[in-house]
């Protein structure tokens, strides 16, 4: 399985807005370079996770056939 760049941009979006709706709201006032780092390790670890789920679901589809009718 080869990487696809169309799948890794919509799954690096998505990983920036659960990340910006849930984690930087309440840790705004307290950012500094440590947790700059955790944020970014965040949002590392959802990108790859929602790529991976994509990319399961969307090849076992095209594996098997599945169509929506």
């Amino acid at each position: 399985m080869s990487f696809d760049p169309l799948r890794g941009a919509e799954a690096t979006i998505q990983a920036g807005l659960v990340l910006g709706a849930v984690v930087l709201p309440p840790a705004w006032h307290a950012l500094d370079p440590a947790l700059s780092g955790i944020l970014a390790g965040m949002f590392a670890l959802l990108a790859a996770a929602v790529y991976a789920l994509h990319a399961v679901t969307f090849d076992l589809f095209r594996l098997t056939g599945h169509r929506q009718n």
